[in-house]
Parts: structure tokens; sequence; C-alpha cells
């Protein structure tokens, strides 16, 4: 089943982890990798058709990846308003946290019964919905840290449509 999202898929580069989380939760399908070599980075964008993100000229240049968008800025949301120039990216509310922000894995909604021993008593005690990663198992839910990050993603993208 297609995801959030499908026909745009981007591969990250090493030094992007974080700009891989942000656009986790606008919910786009990011592979990213601390430790993957440039070769083999290429040859995964190229071989699933994503979008290579890159801060490094010489991978651009030299290694030629079929689609890719090379990046200037250090800062995690500048490159995302980057990405935002240069693909069709766009915040929609039913796509957001649809995504593992560590594993790149499309969540599953569970009920507070089932996740009970892994989450903090306060939490487990809010209205859910609770979301599970199918792969790593990390448990999400809509608190304070979801509000922050979706109020950073509204600065981002300012005329998003719900």
């Amino acid at each position: 089943m297609p995801g959030p999202h499908s026909e745009t898929r981007f591969a990250a580069d090493a030094m992007l982890g974080r700009l891989a989380r942000w656009l986790r939760a606008l919910g786009y399908d990011t592979r990213y990798s601390a430790t993957i070599d440039d070769h083999d980075l290429v040859e995964l964008s190229d071989r699933e058709s994503r979008i290579l993100l890159t801060r490094d000229r010489h991978l651009v240049t030299f290694l030629r990846p079929r689609r890719s968008v090379l990046l200037e800025s250090g800062s995690p949301l500048s490159q995302l308003r980057e990405v935002a120039e240069a693909c069709p990216i766009e915040m929609k509310e039913n796509h957001l946290f649809t995504r593992c922000l560590l594993c790149n894995a499309p969540l599953h909604e569970v009920t507070a019964t089932e996740i009970a021993n892994r989450v903090p008593e306060e939490s487990r005690n809010r209205e859910g919905p609770f979301l599970c990663c199918p792969e790593c198992g990390r448990v999400f839910w809509y608190g304070s840290h979801v509000r922050r990050m979706r109020a950073t993603l509204e600065r981002v993208f300012p005329s998003h449509h719900e």
C-alpha cells in the first residue's frame, strides 16, 4: 500500500540526518543512514527512484545521481525550505507524523492498552491516538513535542492547507 506522498521519495546523505527527520515528520519516505557510502547512496537513490539530497558538491558532480538536490544551508529548517523550493513537497495535515522519525517505517495506530508498559503513565491517560513503529517498536503520541514540531513546520510552510 503506498504511503502518503508516495510519488516523492528521498534519500538523504550522511550529513542530513536532522533534515531526514523533518521530511519524515511531513510524511515523506526518506531513507537515511549515517554510515552509507556515497556510491551506495547514489545506487540506492537511482534504484528506488528517490531524489538524493546532499550538501556534497563532489557527490553530485562526479557520481551523478539521476535526481538530486544540492543543498547550500547547514541549518535543517533552511534545508527543508530549499527542498520545498526544488521539489513538490507540502505540509498536509493528514500526512503529518505518519512515519517513524527514527527508521522511516509507516506508523500504525495502537490502543493505550497495547502500549501501556511502554509510555509514561500521564501519557497513557491521554486520549489517543497512539502510533507505533512496526520496525523499531517506538511509540509516538500527540504531546507537547509534536505540538512544537507542528508549530515549527507551520513557520516553514505558512500557507499549508489542512
